[in-house]
């Protein structure tokens, strides 16, 4: 489903990005992400979206106004399953065994939606969750949270032919690098996703640990990208999802400075001093099916 790859990225760039969420030593990147860097200015300027989009970001515009409590308040809350995604296509000849563990084949996606909405849970967005969090606001009685990291391409189609039938919506946190390039995702795209009600979310410039941030580094890599998909979408950006899932203690004041109120790690426990910005996700990967998805999320964020 993924488009062919064009002027030399193939598999190299995108088996990078698709470590994009791992929770172990990121891997060395910076040579493969030149190939994808250059002006890429976003000139579109911002739209007013209608119906479920624009309730959707009308929300996003309130959630500033909630008082938030004592941390030890949002801890004692029940941890809402959220997954991570990062490709949705048919595994290649040439994939390496560490690309296939964030690769999930089309059908086992499907399959994976489809035993959701089985066993009765409903999609929420980061927007819900902040609003659960911070004011005890309800959820459905089996809330879930589906997000994709990175801007891939084949992000796009599976969301209009997967998720949408099943009244799905979804969490996308892009990489605003890859913009507009081969293989991940145009404005128009991201624009289109935000108007039906979807959530979009920052990931970075261009996928950068944020434990070696200084200086300037958080205008290049957050204010300038979080400013570019605001014009994109019309909508405040308030959600971000650290590059490998790593975060430390010295990157909340930051986004937290930039109007970030709310951000997604992996694996490690939630920050108790913290915990609005170390949301805990899992990656799924595509040798779970639906059924043991079910029965590893249910397990994974159980109290």
């Amino acid at each position: 489903m993924i488009k062919k790859c064009v002027f030399g990225l193939c598999l190299t760039v995108i088996t990078c990005f698709l470590v994009s969420c791992e929770s172990g030593q990121p891997r060395a990147a910076a040579n493969v992400l030149k190939a994808v860097k250059g002006t890429n200015e976003e000139k579109i300027g911002t739209t007013s979206g209608s119906g479920i989009g624009a309730v959707a970001g009308s929300t996003a515009a309130n959630l500033k106004t909630l008082p938030i409590p004592d941390p030890k308040i949002i801890m004692a809350r029940q941890e809402v399953p959220i997954l991570c995604y990062h490709q949705i296509r048919d595994y290649r000849p040439g994939d390496s065994k560490s690309a296939r563990d964030y690769i999930v084949p089309t059908a086992i996606f499907r399959d994976q939606m489809k035993a959701l909405a089985d066993s009765g849970f409903t999609t929420i967005l980061p927007e819900q969750l902040y609003g659960y969090l911070v004011a005890g606001q309800p959820l459905p009685e089996k809330p879930v949270m589906i997000s994709f990291d990175d801007g891939c391409d084949e992000q796009f189609p599976v969301t209009n032919e997967i998720l949408e039938p099943l009244n799905f919506k979804a969490a996308f946190f892009i990489m605003t690098v890859s913009v507009n390039r081969p293989n991940f995702m145009t404005s128009e795209q991201i624009r289109e996703l935000a108007n039906k009600g979807h959530s979009i979310g920052l990931h970075t410039w261009d996928h950068h640990n944020v434990k070696k941030y200084t200086g300037d580094d958080w205008v290049k890599q957050v204010e300038k990208p979080k400013l570019q998909l605001e014009k994109i979408t019309g909508r405040p950006i308030q959600f971000f999802a650290y590059p490998f899932g790593l975060w430390n203690e010295a990157a909340v004041p930051e986004l937290k400075l930039r109007g970030l109120i709310g951000a997604f790690q992996l694996s490690t426990s939630r920050d108790p001093a913290s915990p609005l910005h170390t949301i805990r996700r899992i990656i799924v990967t595509g040798s779970w099916t639906g059924p043991q998805l079910v029965k590893r999320m249910s397990a994974g964020f159980s109290k």
